[in-house]
């Protein structure tokens, strides 16, 4: 009798023995379960919202353009005289309608609202400025014009023939035939040096043929050749 308790006992020991290494494993297997889990989200850095995807690339900004407009050549209104392909911005105070950037045509004439045709070309801007306040005058009231030249391309001539960069150049300062030779590139192979001639248009429209001897003005000789370049001028390097 006693021997059967004591093996009840024993039997009682071992299934709770076992139970409680069951218990013991499966709280251990839960809780490095969740560390795996925990380290796997700690392995991936939670982004803000508000911030952008490492691998969207941010555009800089565009820097602000210092490009200069072409480049106008200091002009005065009193005796600049407007020419051909000469392009002028008249402002009328307070009446945007009638305020426009408009060329100089080939016949010398602008046209703007409510005044039509009128001759630009020959006048100075200030002299411009007084015609076209009188043609306002019928329509607006005590009319505010400005007359500004905004680019100027009647003061060019043009270099052909054998140089280097033939073609047209502003005319924006004192240029002699010397200058115009050096600002293009100089000749090229088998230029006529001693028959160089410049090609002008009177105030009749007769053109008048201007011989430069370039072997004779570096010597030092007749130096009377080398002349101030005129607008319109064609130099030519045979």
């Amino acid at each position: 009798m006693f021997g059967q308790e004591q093996a009840v006992k024993t039997r009682n020991f071992m299934v709770g023995l076992i139970l409680l290494v069951g218990l013991c494993s499966m709280a251990a297997f839960a809780q490095d379960a969740a560390q795996g889990t925990d380290s796997t989200d700690a392995a991936k850095p939670v982004l803000p919202a508000s911030a952008p995807a490492p691998d969207e690339a941010k555009a800089a900004p565009l820097p602000a353009s210092n490009t200069p407009a072409s480049r106008v050549p200091a002009v005065h209104p009193a005796n600049y005289v407007v020419g051909i392909g000469d392009v002028l911005e008249i402002n009328v105070w307070k009446e945007s309608e009638l305020s426009k950037t408009v060329p100089v045509r080939p016949d010398g004439m602008i046209t703007l609202p409510l005044v039509g045709e009128i001759k630009a070309a020959g006048s100075t801007p200030d002299q411009l400025k007084e015609q076209l306040t009188s043609a306002l005058q019928k329509v607006v009231t005590d009319p505010q014009v400005t007359v500004m030249v905004v680019s100027v391309s009647s003061l060019s001539f043009n270099i052909m023939g054998n140089v280097n960069r033939p073609g047209y150049y502003p005319l924006t300062r004192p240029m002699t035939i010397l200058d115009a030779i050096a600002i293009s590139g100089g000749f090229r192979d088998f230029a006529k040096e001693k028959k160089i001639y410049v090609l002008r248009t009177g105030p009749n429209g007769a053109q008048q043929k201007i011989m430069f001897n370039y072997k004779d003005v570096i010597k030092g000789k007749k130096m009377a050749q080398n002349i101030m370049l005129q607008p319109h001028d064609t130099l030519v390097i045979p």
